[in-house]
């Protein structure tokens, strides 16, 4: 049930700081643990159902439905069956920017960018449209039968049209500014920091001023994932990216990710991405689930 994070983890490239993301059929449930980052996100259901949390709200994602995610905004996204296609969006604000500090960069993609601003995250089939003329480019794109100069311009155009769709429809909106989002990021970035030590429910508790039992009814509660669940997922991630970039052997690569006992580590691994350490390093594969 695990998924690579997005959050330390650059989207895009210097030449082209789009990104698309396209998850099919998985299999199995899976789910995508809370994150954030500084990219503007649209989640596109394709079909089956998709469920998609966005600062605390939840949704169930059918065919054509799409949701937004402003920059900076916590979210997840999951299957309980792993029987649906869908595609992410992303991209820096400043991408569709003129940067020429006029009117649009000054009263709605900056305000947008800056978290003053947000739009509604649920947008239902608004933008189905323009979300399958992406994924067109897209393809068009990867087969080659489309300049990347092309596509890029093309991709520009659908995205302020995008916008343009939002603004129209009334669903941008001022953003929340409770704090709530803020302590859940907080409580997000104490276990990244710290995901490779022993982090107990009560020193958890005794960070955030929570009690043991609250602190674990409230992790489930917001983030649809259990507090050693998401430490898991963070160790086992850790470790796929060191057994890609460095020569680090398996004990050596369980040991800096959080494991004391390396055959649980293999068996964790195993169990995640369906295939151990070592073979994965030998193999090369990019294991998505």
């Amino acid at each position: 049930m695990y998924f690579e994070l997005k959050e330390n983890k650059p989207h895009g490239t210097k030449d082209n700081p789009f990104s698309i993301y396209h998850i099919e059929n998985a299999g199995r449930s899976f789910q995508i643990p809370v994150h954030w980052h500084d990219e503007f996100e649209i989640i596109y259901v394709k079909s089956g159902l998709l469920t998609v949390s966005i600062s605390g709200e939840s949704y169930i994602g059918k065919a054509g439905d799409a949701f937004v995610v402003s920059p900076g905004n916590l979210h997840l996204m999951g299957s309980q069956t792993g029987t649906v296609d869908y595609f992410t969006f992303l991209f820096p604000l400043k991408y569709i920017s003129f940067r020429t500090d006029d009117m649009l960069d000054d009263k709605l993609l900056e305000p947008l960018n800056s978290g003053h601003l947000m739009i509604n995250p649920r947008v239902k089939d608004s933008a189905k449209e323009l979300c399958e003329q992406l994924i067109d480019i897209y393809i068009a794109e990867n087969d080659e039968t489309e300049s990347k100069i092309t596509a890029q311009i093309k991709t520009k155009i659908i995205l302020l049209q995008f916008i343009l769709e939002m603004w129209k429809k009334g669903f941008v909106i001022e953003n929340d500014t409770s704090g709530r989002n803020i302590v859940e990021k907080e409580m997000v970035s104490y276990i990244q920091q710290n995901f490779t030590g022993k982090i107990s429910l009560k020193e958890f508790g005794e960070q955030f001023h929570l009690s043991e039992k609250y602190i674990s009814r409230y992790f489930k509660e917001h983030f649809h994932i259990t507090l050693s669940q998401y430490i898991t997922y963070l160790r086992l991630e850790n470790a796929k990216q060191l057994l890609q970039d460095t020569d680090l052997s398996v004990t050596e690569t369980a040991m800096q990710s959080g494991y004391q006992n390396v055959s649980y580590f293999i068996r964790s691994f195993k169990k995640a991405y369906g295939i151990s350490p070592l073979k994965y390093r030998n193999s090369g594969i990019l294991t998505k689930i």
